[in-house]
């Protein structure tokens, strides 16, 4: 195999690893500096031109590219996807983890832990919002920090609306964060490739410190995660596209809540945390999979007149729910099942026996035409009432005679707001 590892720090530690394993396994590596590319269009000849010289083959690349550059690298890796290389991490799955906002929204249709989130541009709205994700203390976050750089943690309310009033005065874009206080400074960061976690460490901070980023000074510790973080973390990388990435988990009283998808993560905090070949890992992976260039469906299956790619979902009182797939009648309407989405579980080119039930959601391909007319309206969901909607609270007499007791009672009403996955 000759891969190319995109990268503008060859001797940094993540890159050096990589080149060592891929050289201990026989194939040809060489480190490509992102910003010498030139991306050069041509009817049906998409091409790349490297420090002015035409670009070599590859079989494969593994993107490393840092946050400062990512339009111009994705542009590359999107480049290389076009002429048919395989890509360990394709250009829309960087762009979706690069963006705290983006990755988020992504992950909230899914059933997956988040921390609540709320995102404001007009500062009326910033108080609302703090409310919403339950108050002081909150997390503030720049959209696009790295390394624990843009996370403030603030501890009143007035003093998290001064923060987010004055970073968006200086133009930038803030997410307001529900603080998860049993995490006690603590984080887990997987490390996925492919399909399986191949290693993972708690990172804990220091001090009052509250990120627990190993740049921050945080100490880790290796850790093996059991079956539920496990599943949380690879799905979190596979929604978002990633092959290769670094999913960091808040450990919360519900269970894992994801709390970022990296999709360059460093290699020398976990390979000397768990001693384990991380690596290795990523360069085997690679090589498994080089045949298998990215392919965007959307783009590759809609190329022909009236055909295309769309979701359906099948909600409860369908007349597909307790059918089969084969006897839905699907495919005799020219429609092809790709992918089956039940609940947390993602079940690939399902088998034609398989039973349909209320709430699956079906990838297909096949006529637009007719898969519209199988798609029915969207119903808008039903939101928390507002304090105002609420009934009236029961008396002090009703509450006694429920009770039985006269001790003091503490009624919580929660405000209005979207249903969050926390």
């Amino acid at each position: 195999m000759k891969l190319a590892i995109l990268s503008c720090s060859p001797q940094c530690y993540s890159t050096r690893r990589l080149c060592e394993a891929a050289e201990q396994r026989g194939h040809k590596v060489k480190v490509l500096n992102t910003l010498k590319f030139a991306i050069d269009l041509e009817q049906g000849l998409p091409d790349l031109y490297y420090r002015q010289k035409r670009l070599s083959e590859y079989n494969a690349v593994l993107p490393r590219i840092g946050a400062s550059i990512t339009y111009f690298g994705t542009a590359v890796v999107r480049q290389f996807e076009q002429m048919d290389v395989f890509c360990a991490n394709s250009s829309a799955s960087i762009a979706n983890s690069r963006d705290k906002l983006r990755s988020l929204q992504i992950l909230s249709r899914h059933h997956i832990g988040i921390p609540q989130t709320t995102f404001v541009r007009d500062k009326k709205d910033v108080l609302p919002a703090i409310e919403r994700v339950g108050g002081a203390p909150v997390v503030l976050k720049l959209i696009e920090g790295t390394q624990g750089i843009g996370v403030i943690l603030a501890n009143s309310i007035n003093t998290a609306a001064g923060i987010v009033e004055l970073l968006q005065s200086q133009k930038q874009s803030v997410l307001i964060q529900k603080f998860v206080k049993e995490s006690k400074g603590r984080d887990i960061r997987a490390f996925v490739v492919g399909d399986r976690v191949v290693g993972a460490m708690r990172r804990v901070a220091q001090g009052q410190e509250f990120r627990s980023n190993v740049h921050r000074g945080g100490t880790t510790e290796p850790v093996i995660l059991d079956e539920l973080y496990t599943q949380t973390a690879v799905r979190a990388a596979q929604i978002l596209g990633l092959r290769v990435a670094g999913v960091d988990l808040l450990e919360g009283n519900d269970g894992p809540q994801i709390m970022e998808v990296n999709s360059s993560p460093g290699l020398e905090g976990i390979e000397g945390c768990t001693q384990l070949d991380i690596a290795g890992a990523i360069i085997d992976y690679i090589a498994a999979q080089v045949n298998f260039p990215v392919i965007d469906i959307r783009q590759r299956l809609t190329v022909s007149s009236g055909y295309g790619v769309a979701e359906i979902h099948i909600p409860e009182g369908s007349e597909y729910v307790g059918k089969t797939i084969k006897d839905s009648g699907l495919r005799e309407k020219d429609v092809v099942v790709l992918t089956l989405y039940r609940k947390n579980k993602v079940i690939p080119n399902p088998r034609a026996e398989r039973e349909l039930i209320a709430g699956d959601r079906l990838l297909c391909f096949g006529k637009l035409e007719l898969m519209r007319d199988m798609t029915p309206t969207k119903i808008r969901r039903k939101r928390r009432p507002k304090v105002q909607d609420l009934p009236e609270l029961p008396v002090a007499e009703e509450v006694y005679k429920e009770s039985g007791s006269l001790d003091p009672i503490s009624i919580s009403v929660e405000k209005g707001g979207s249903d969050g996955d926390s």
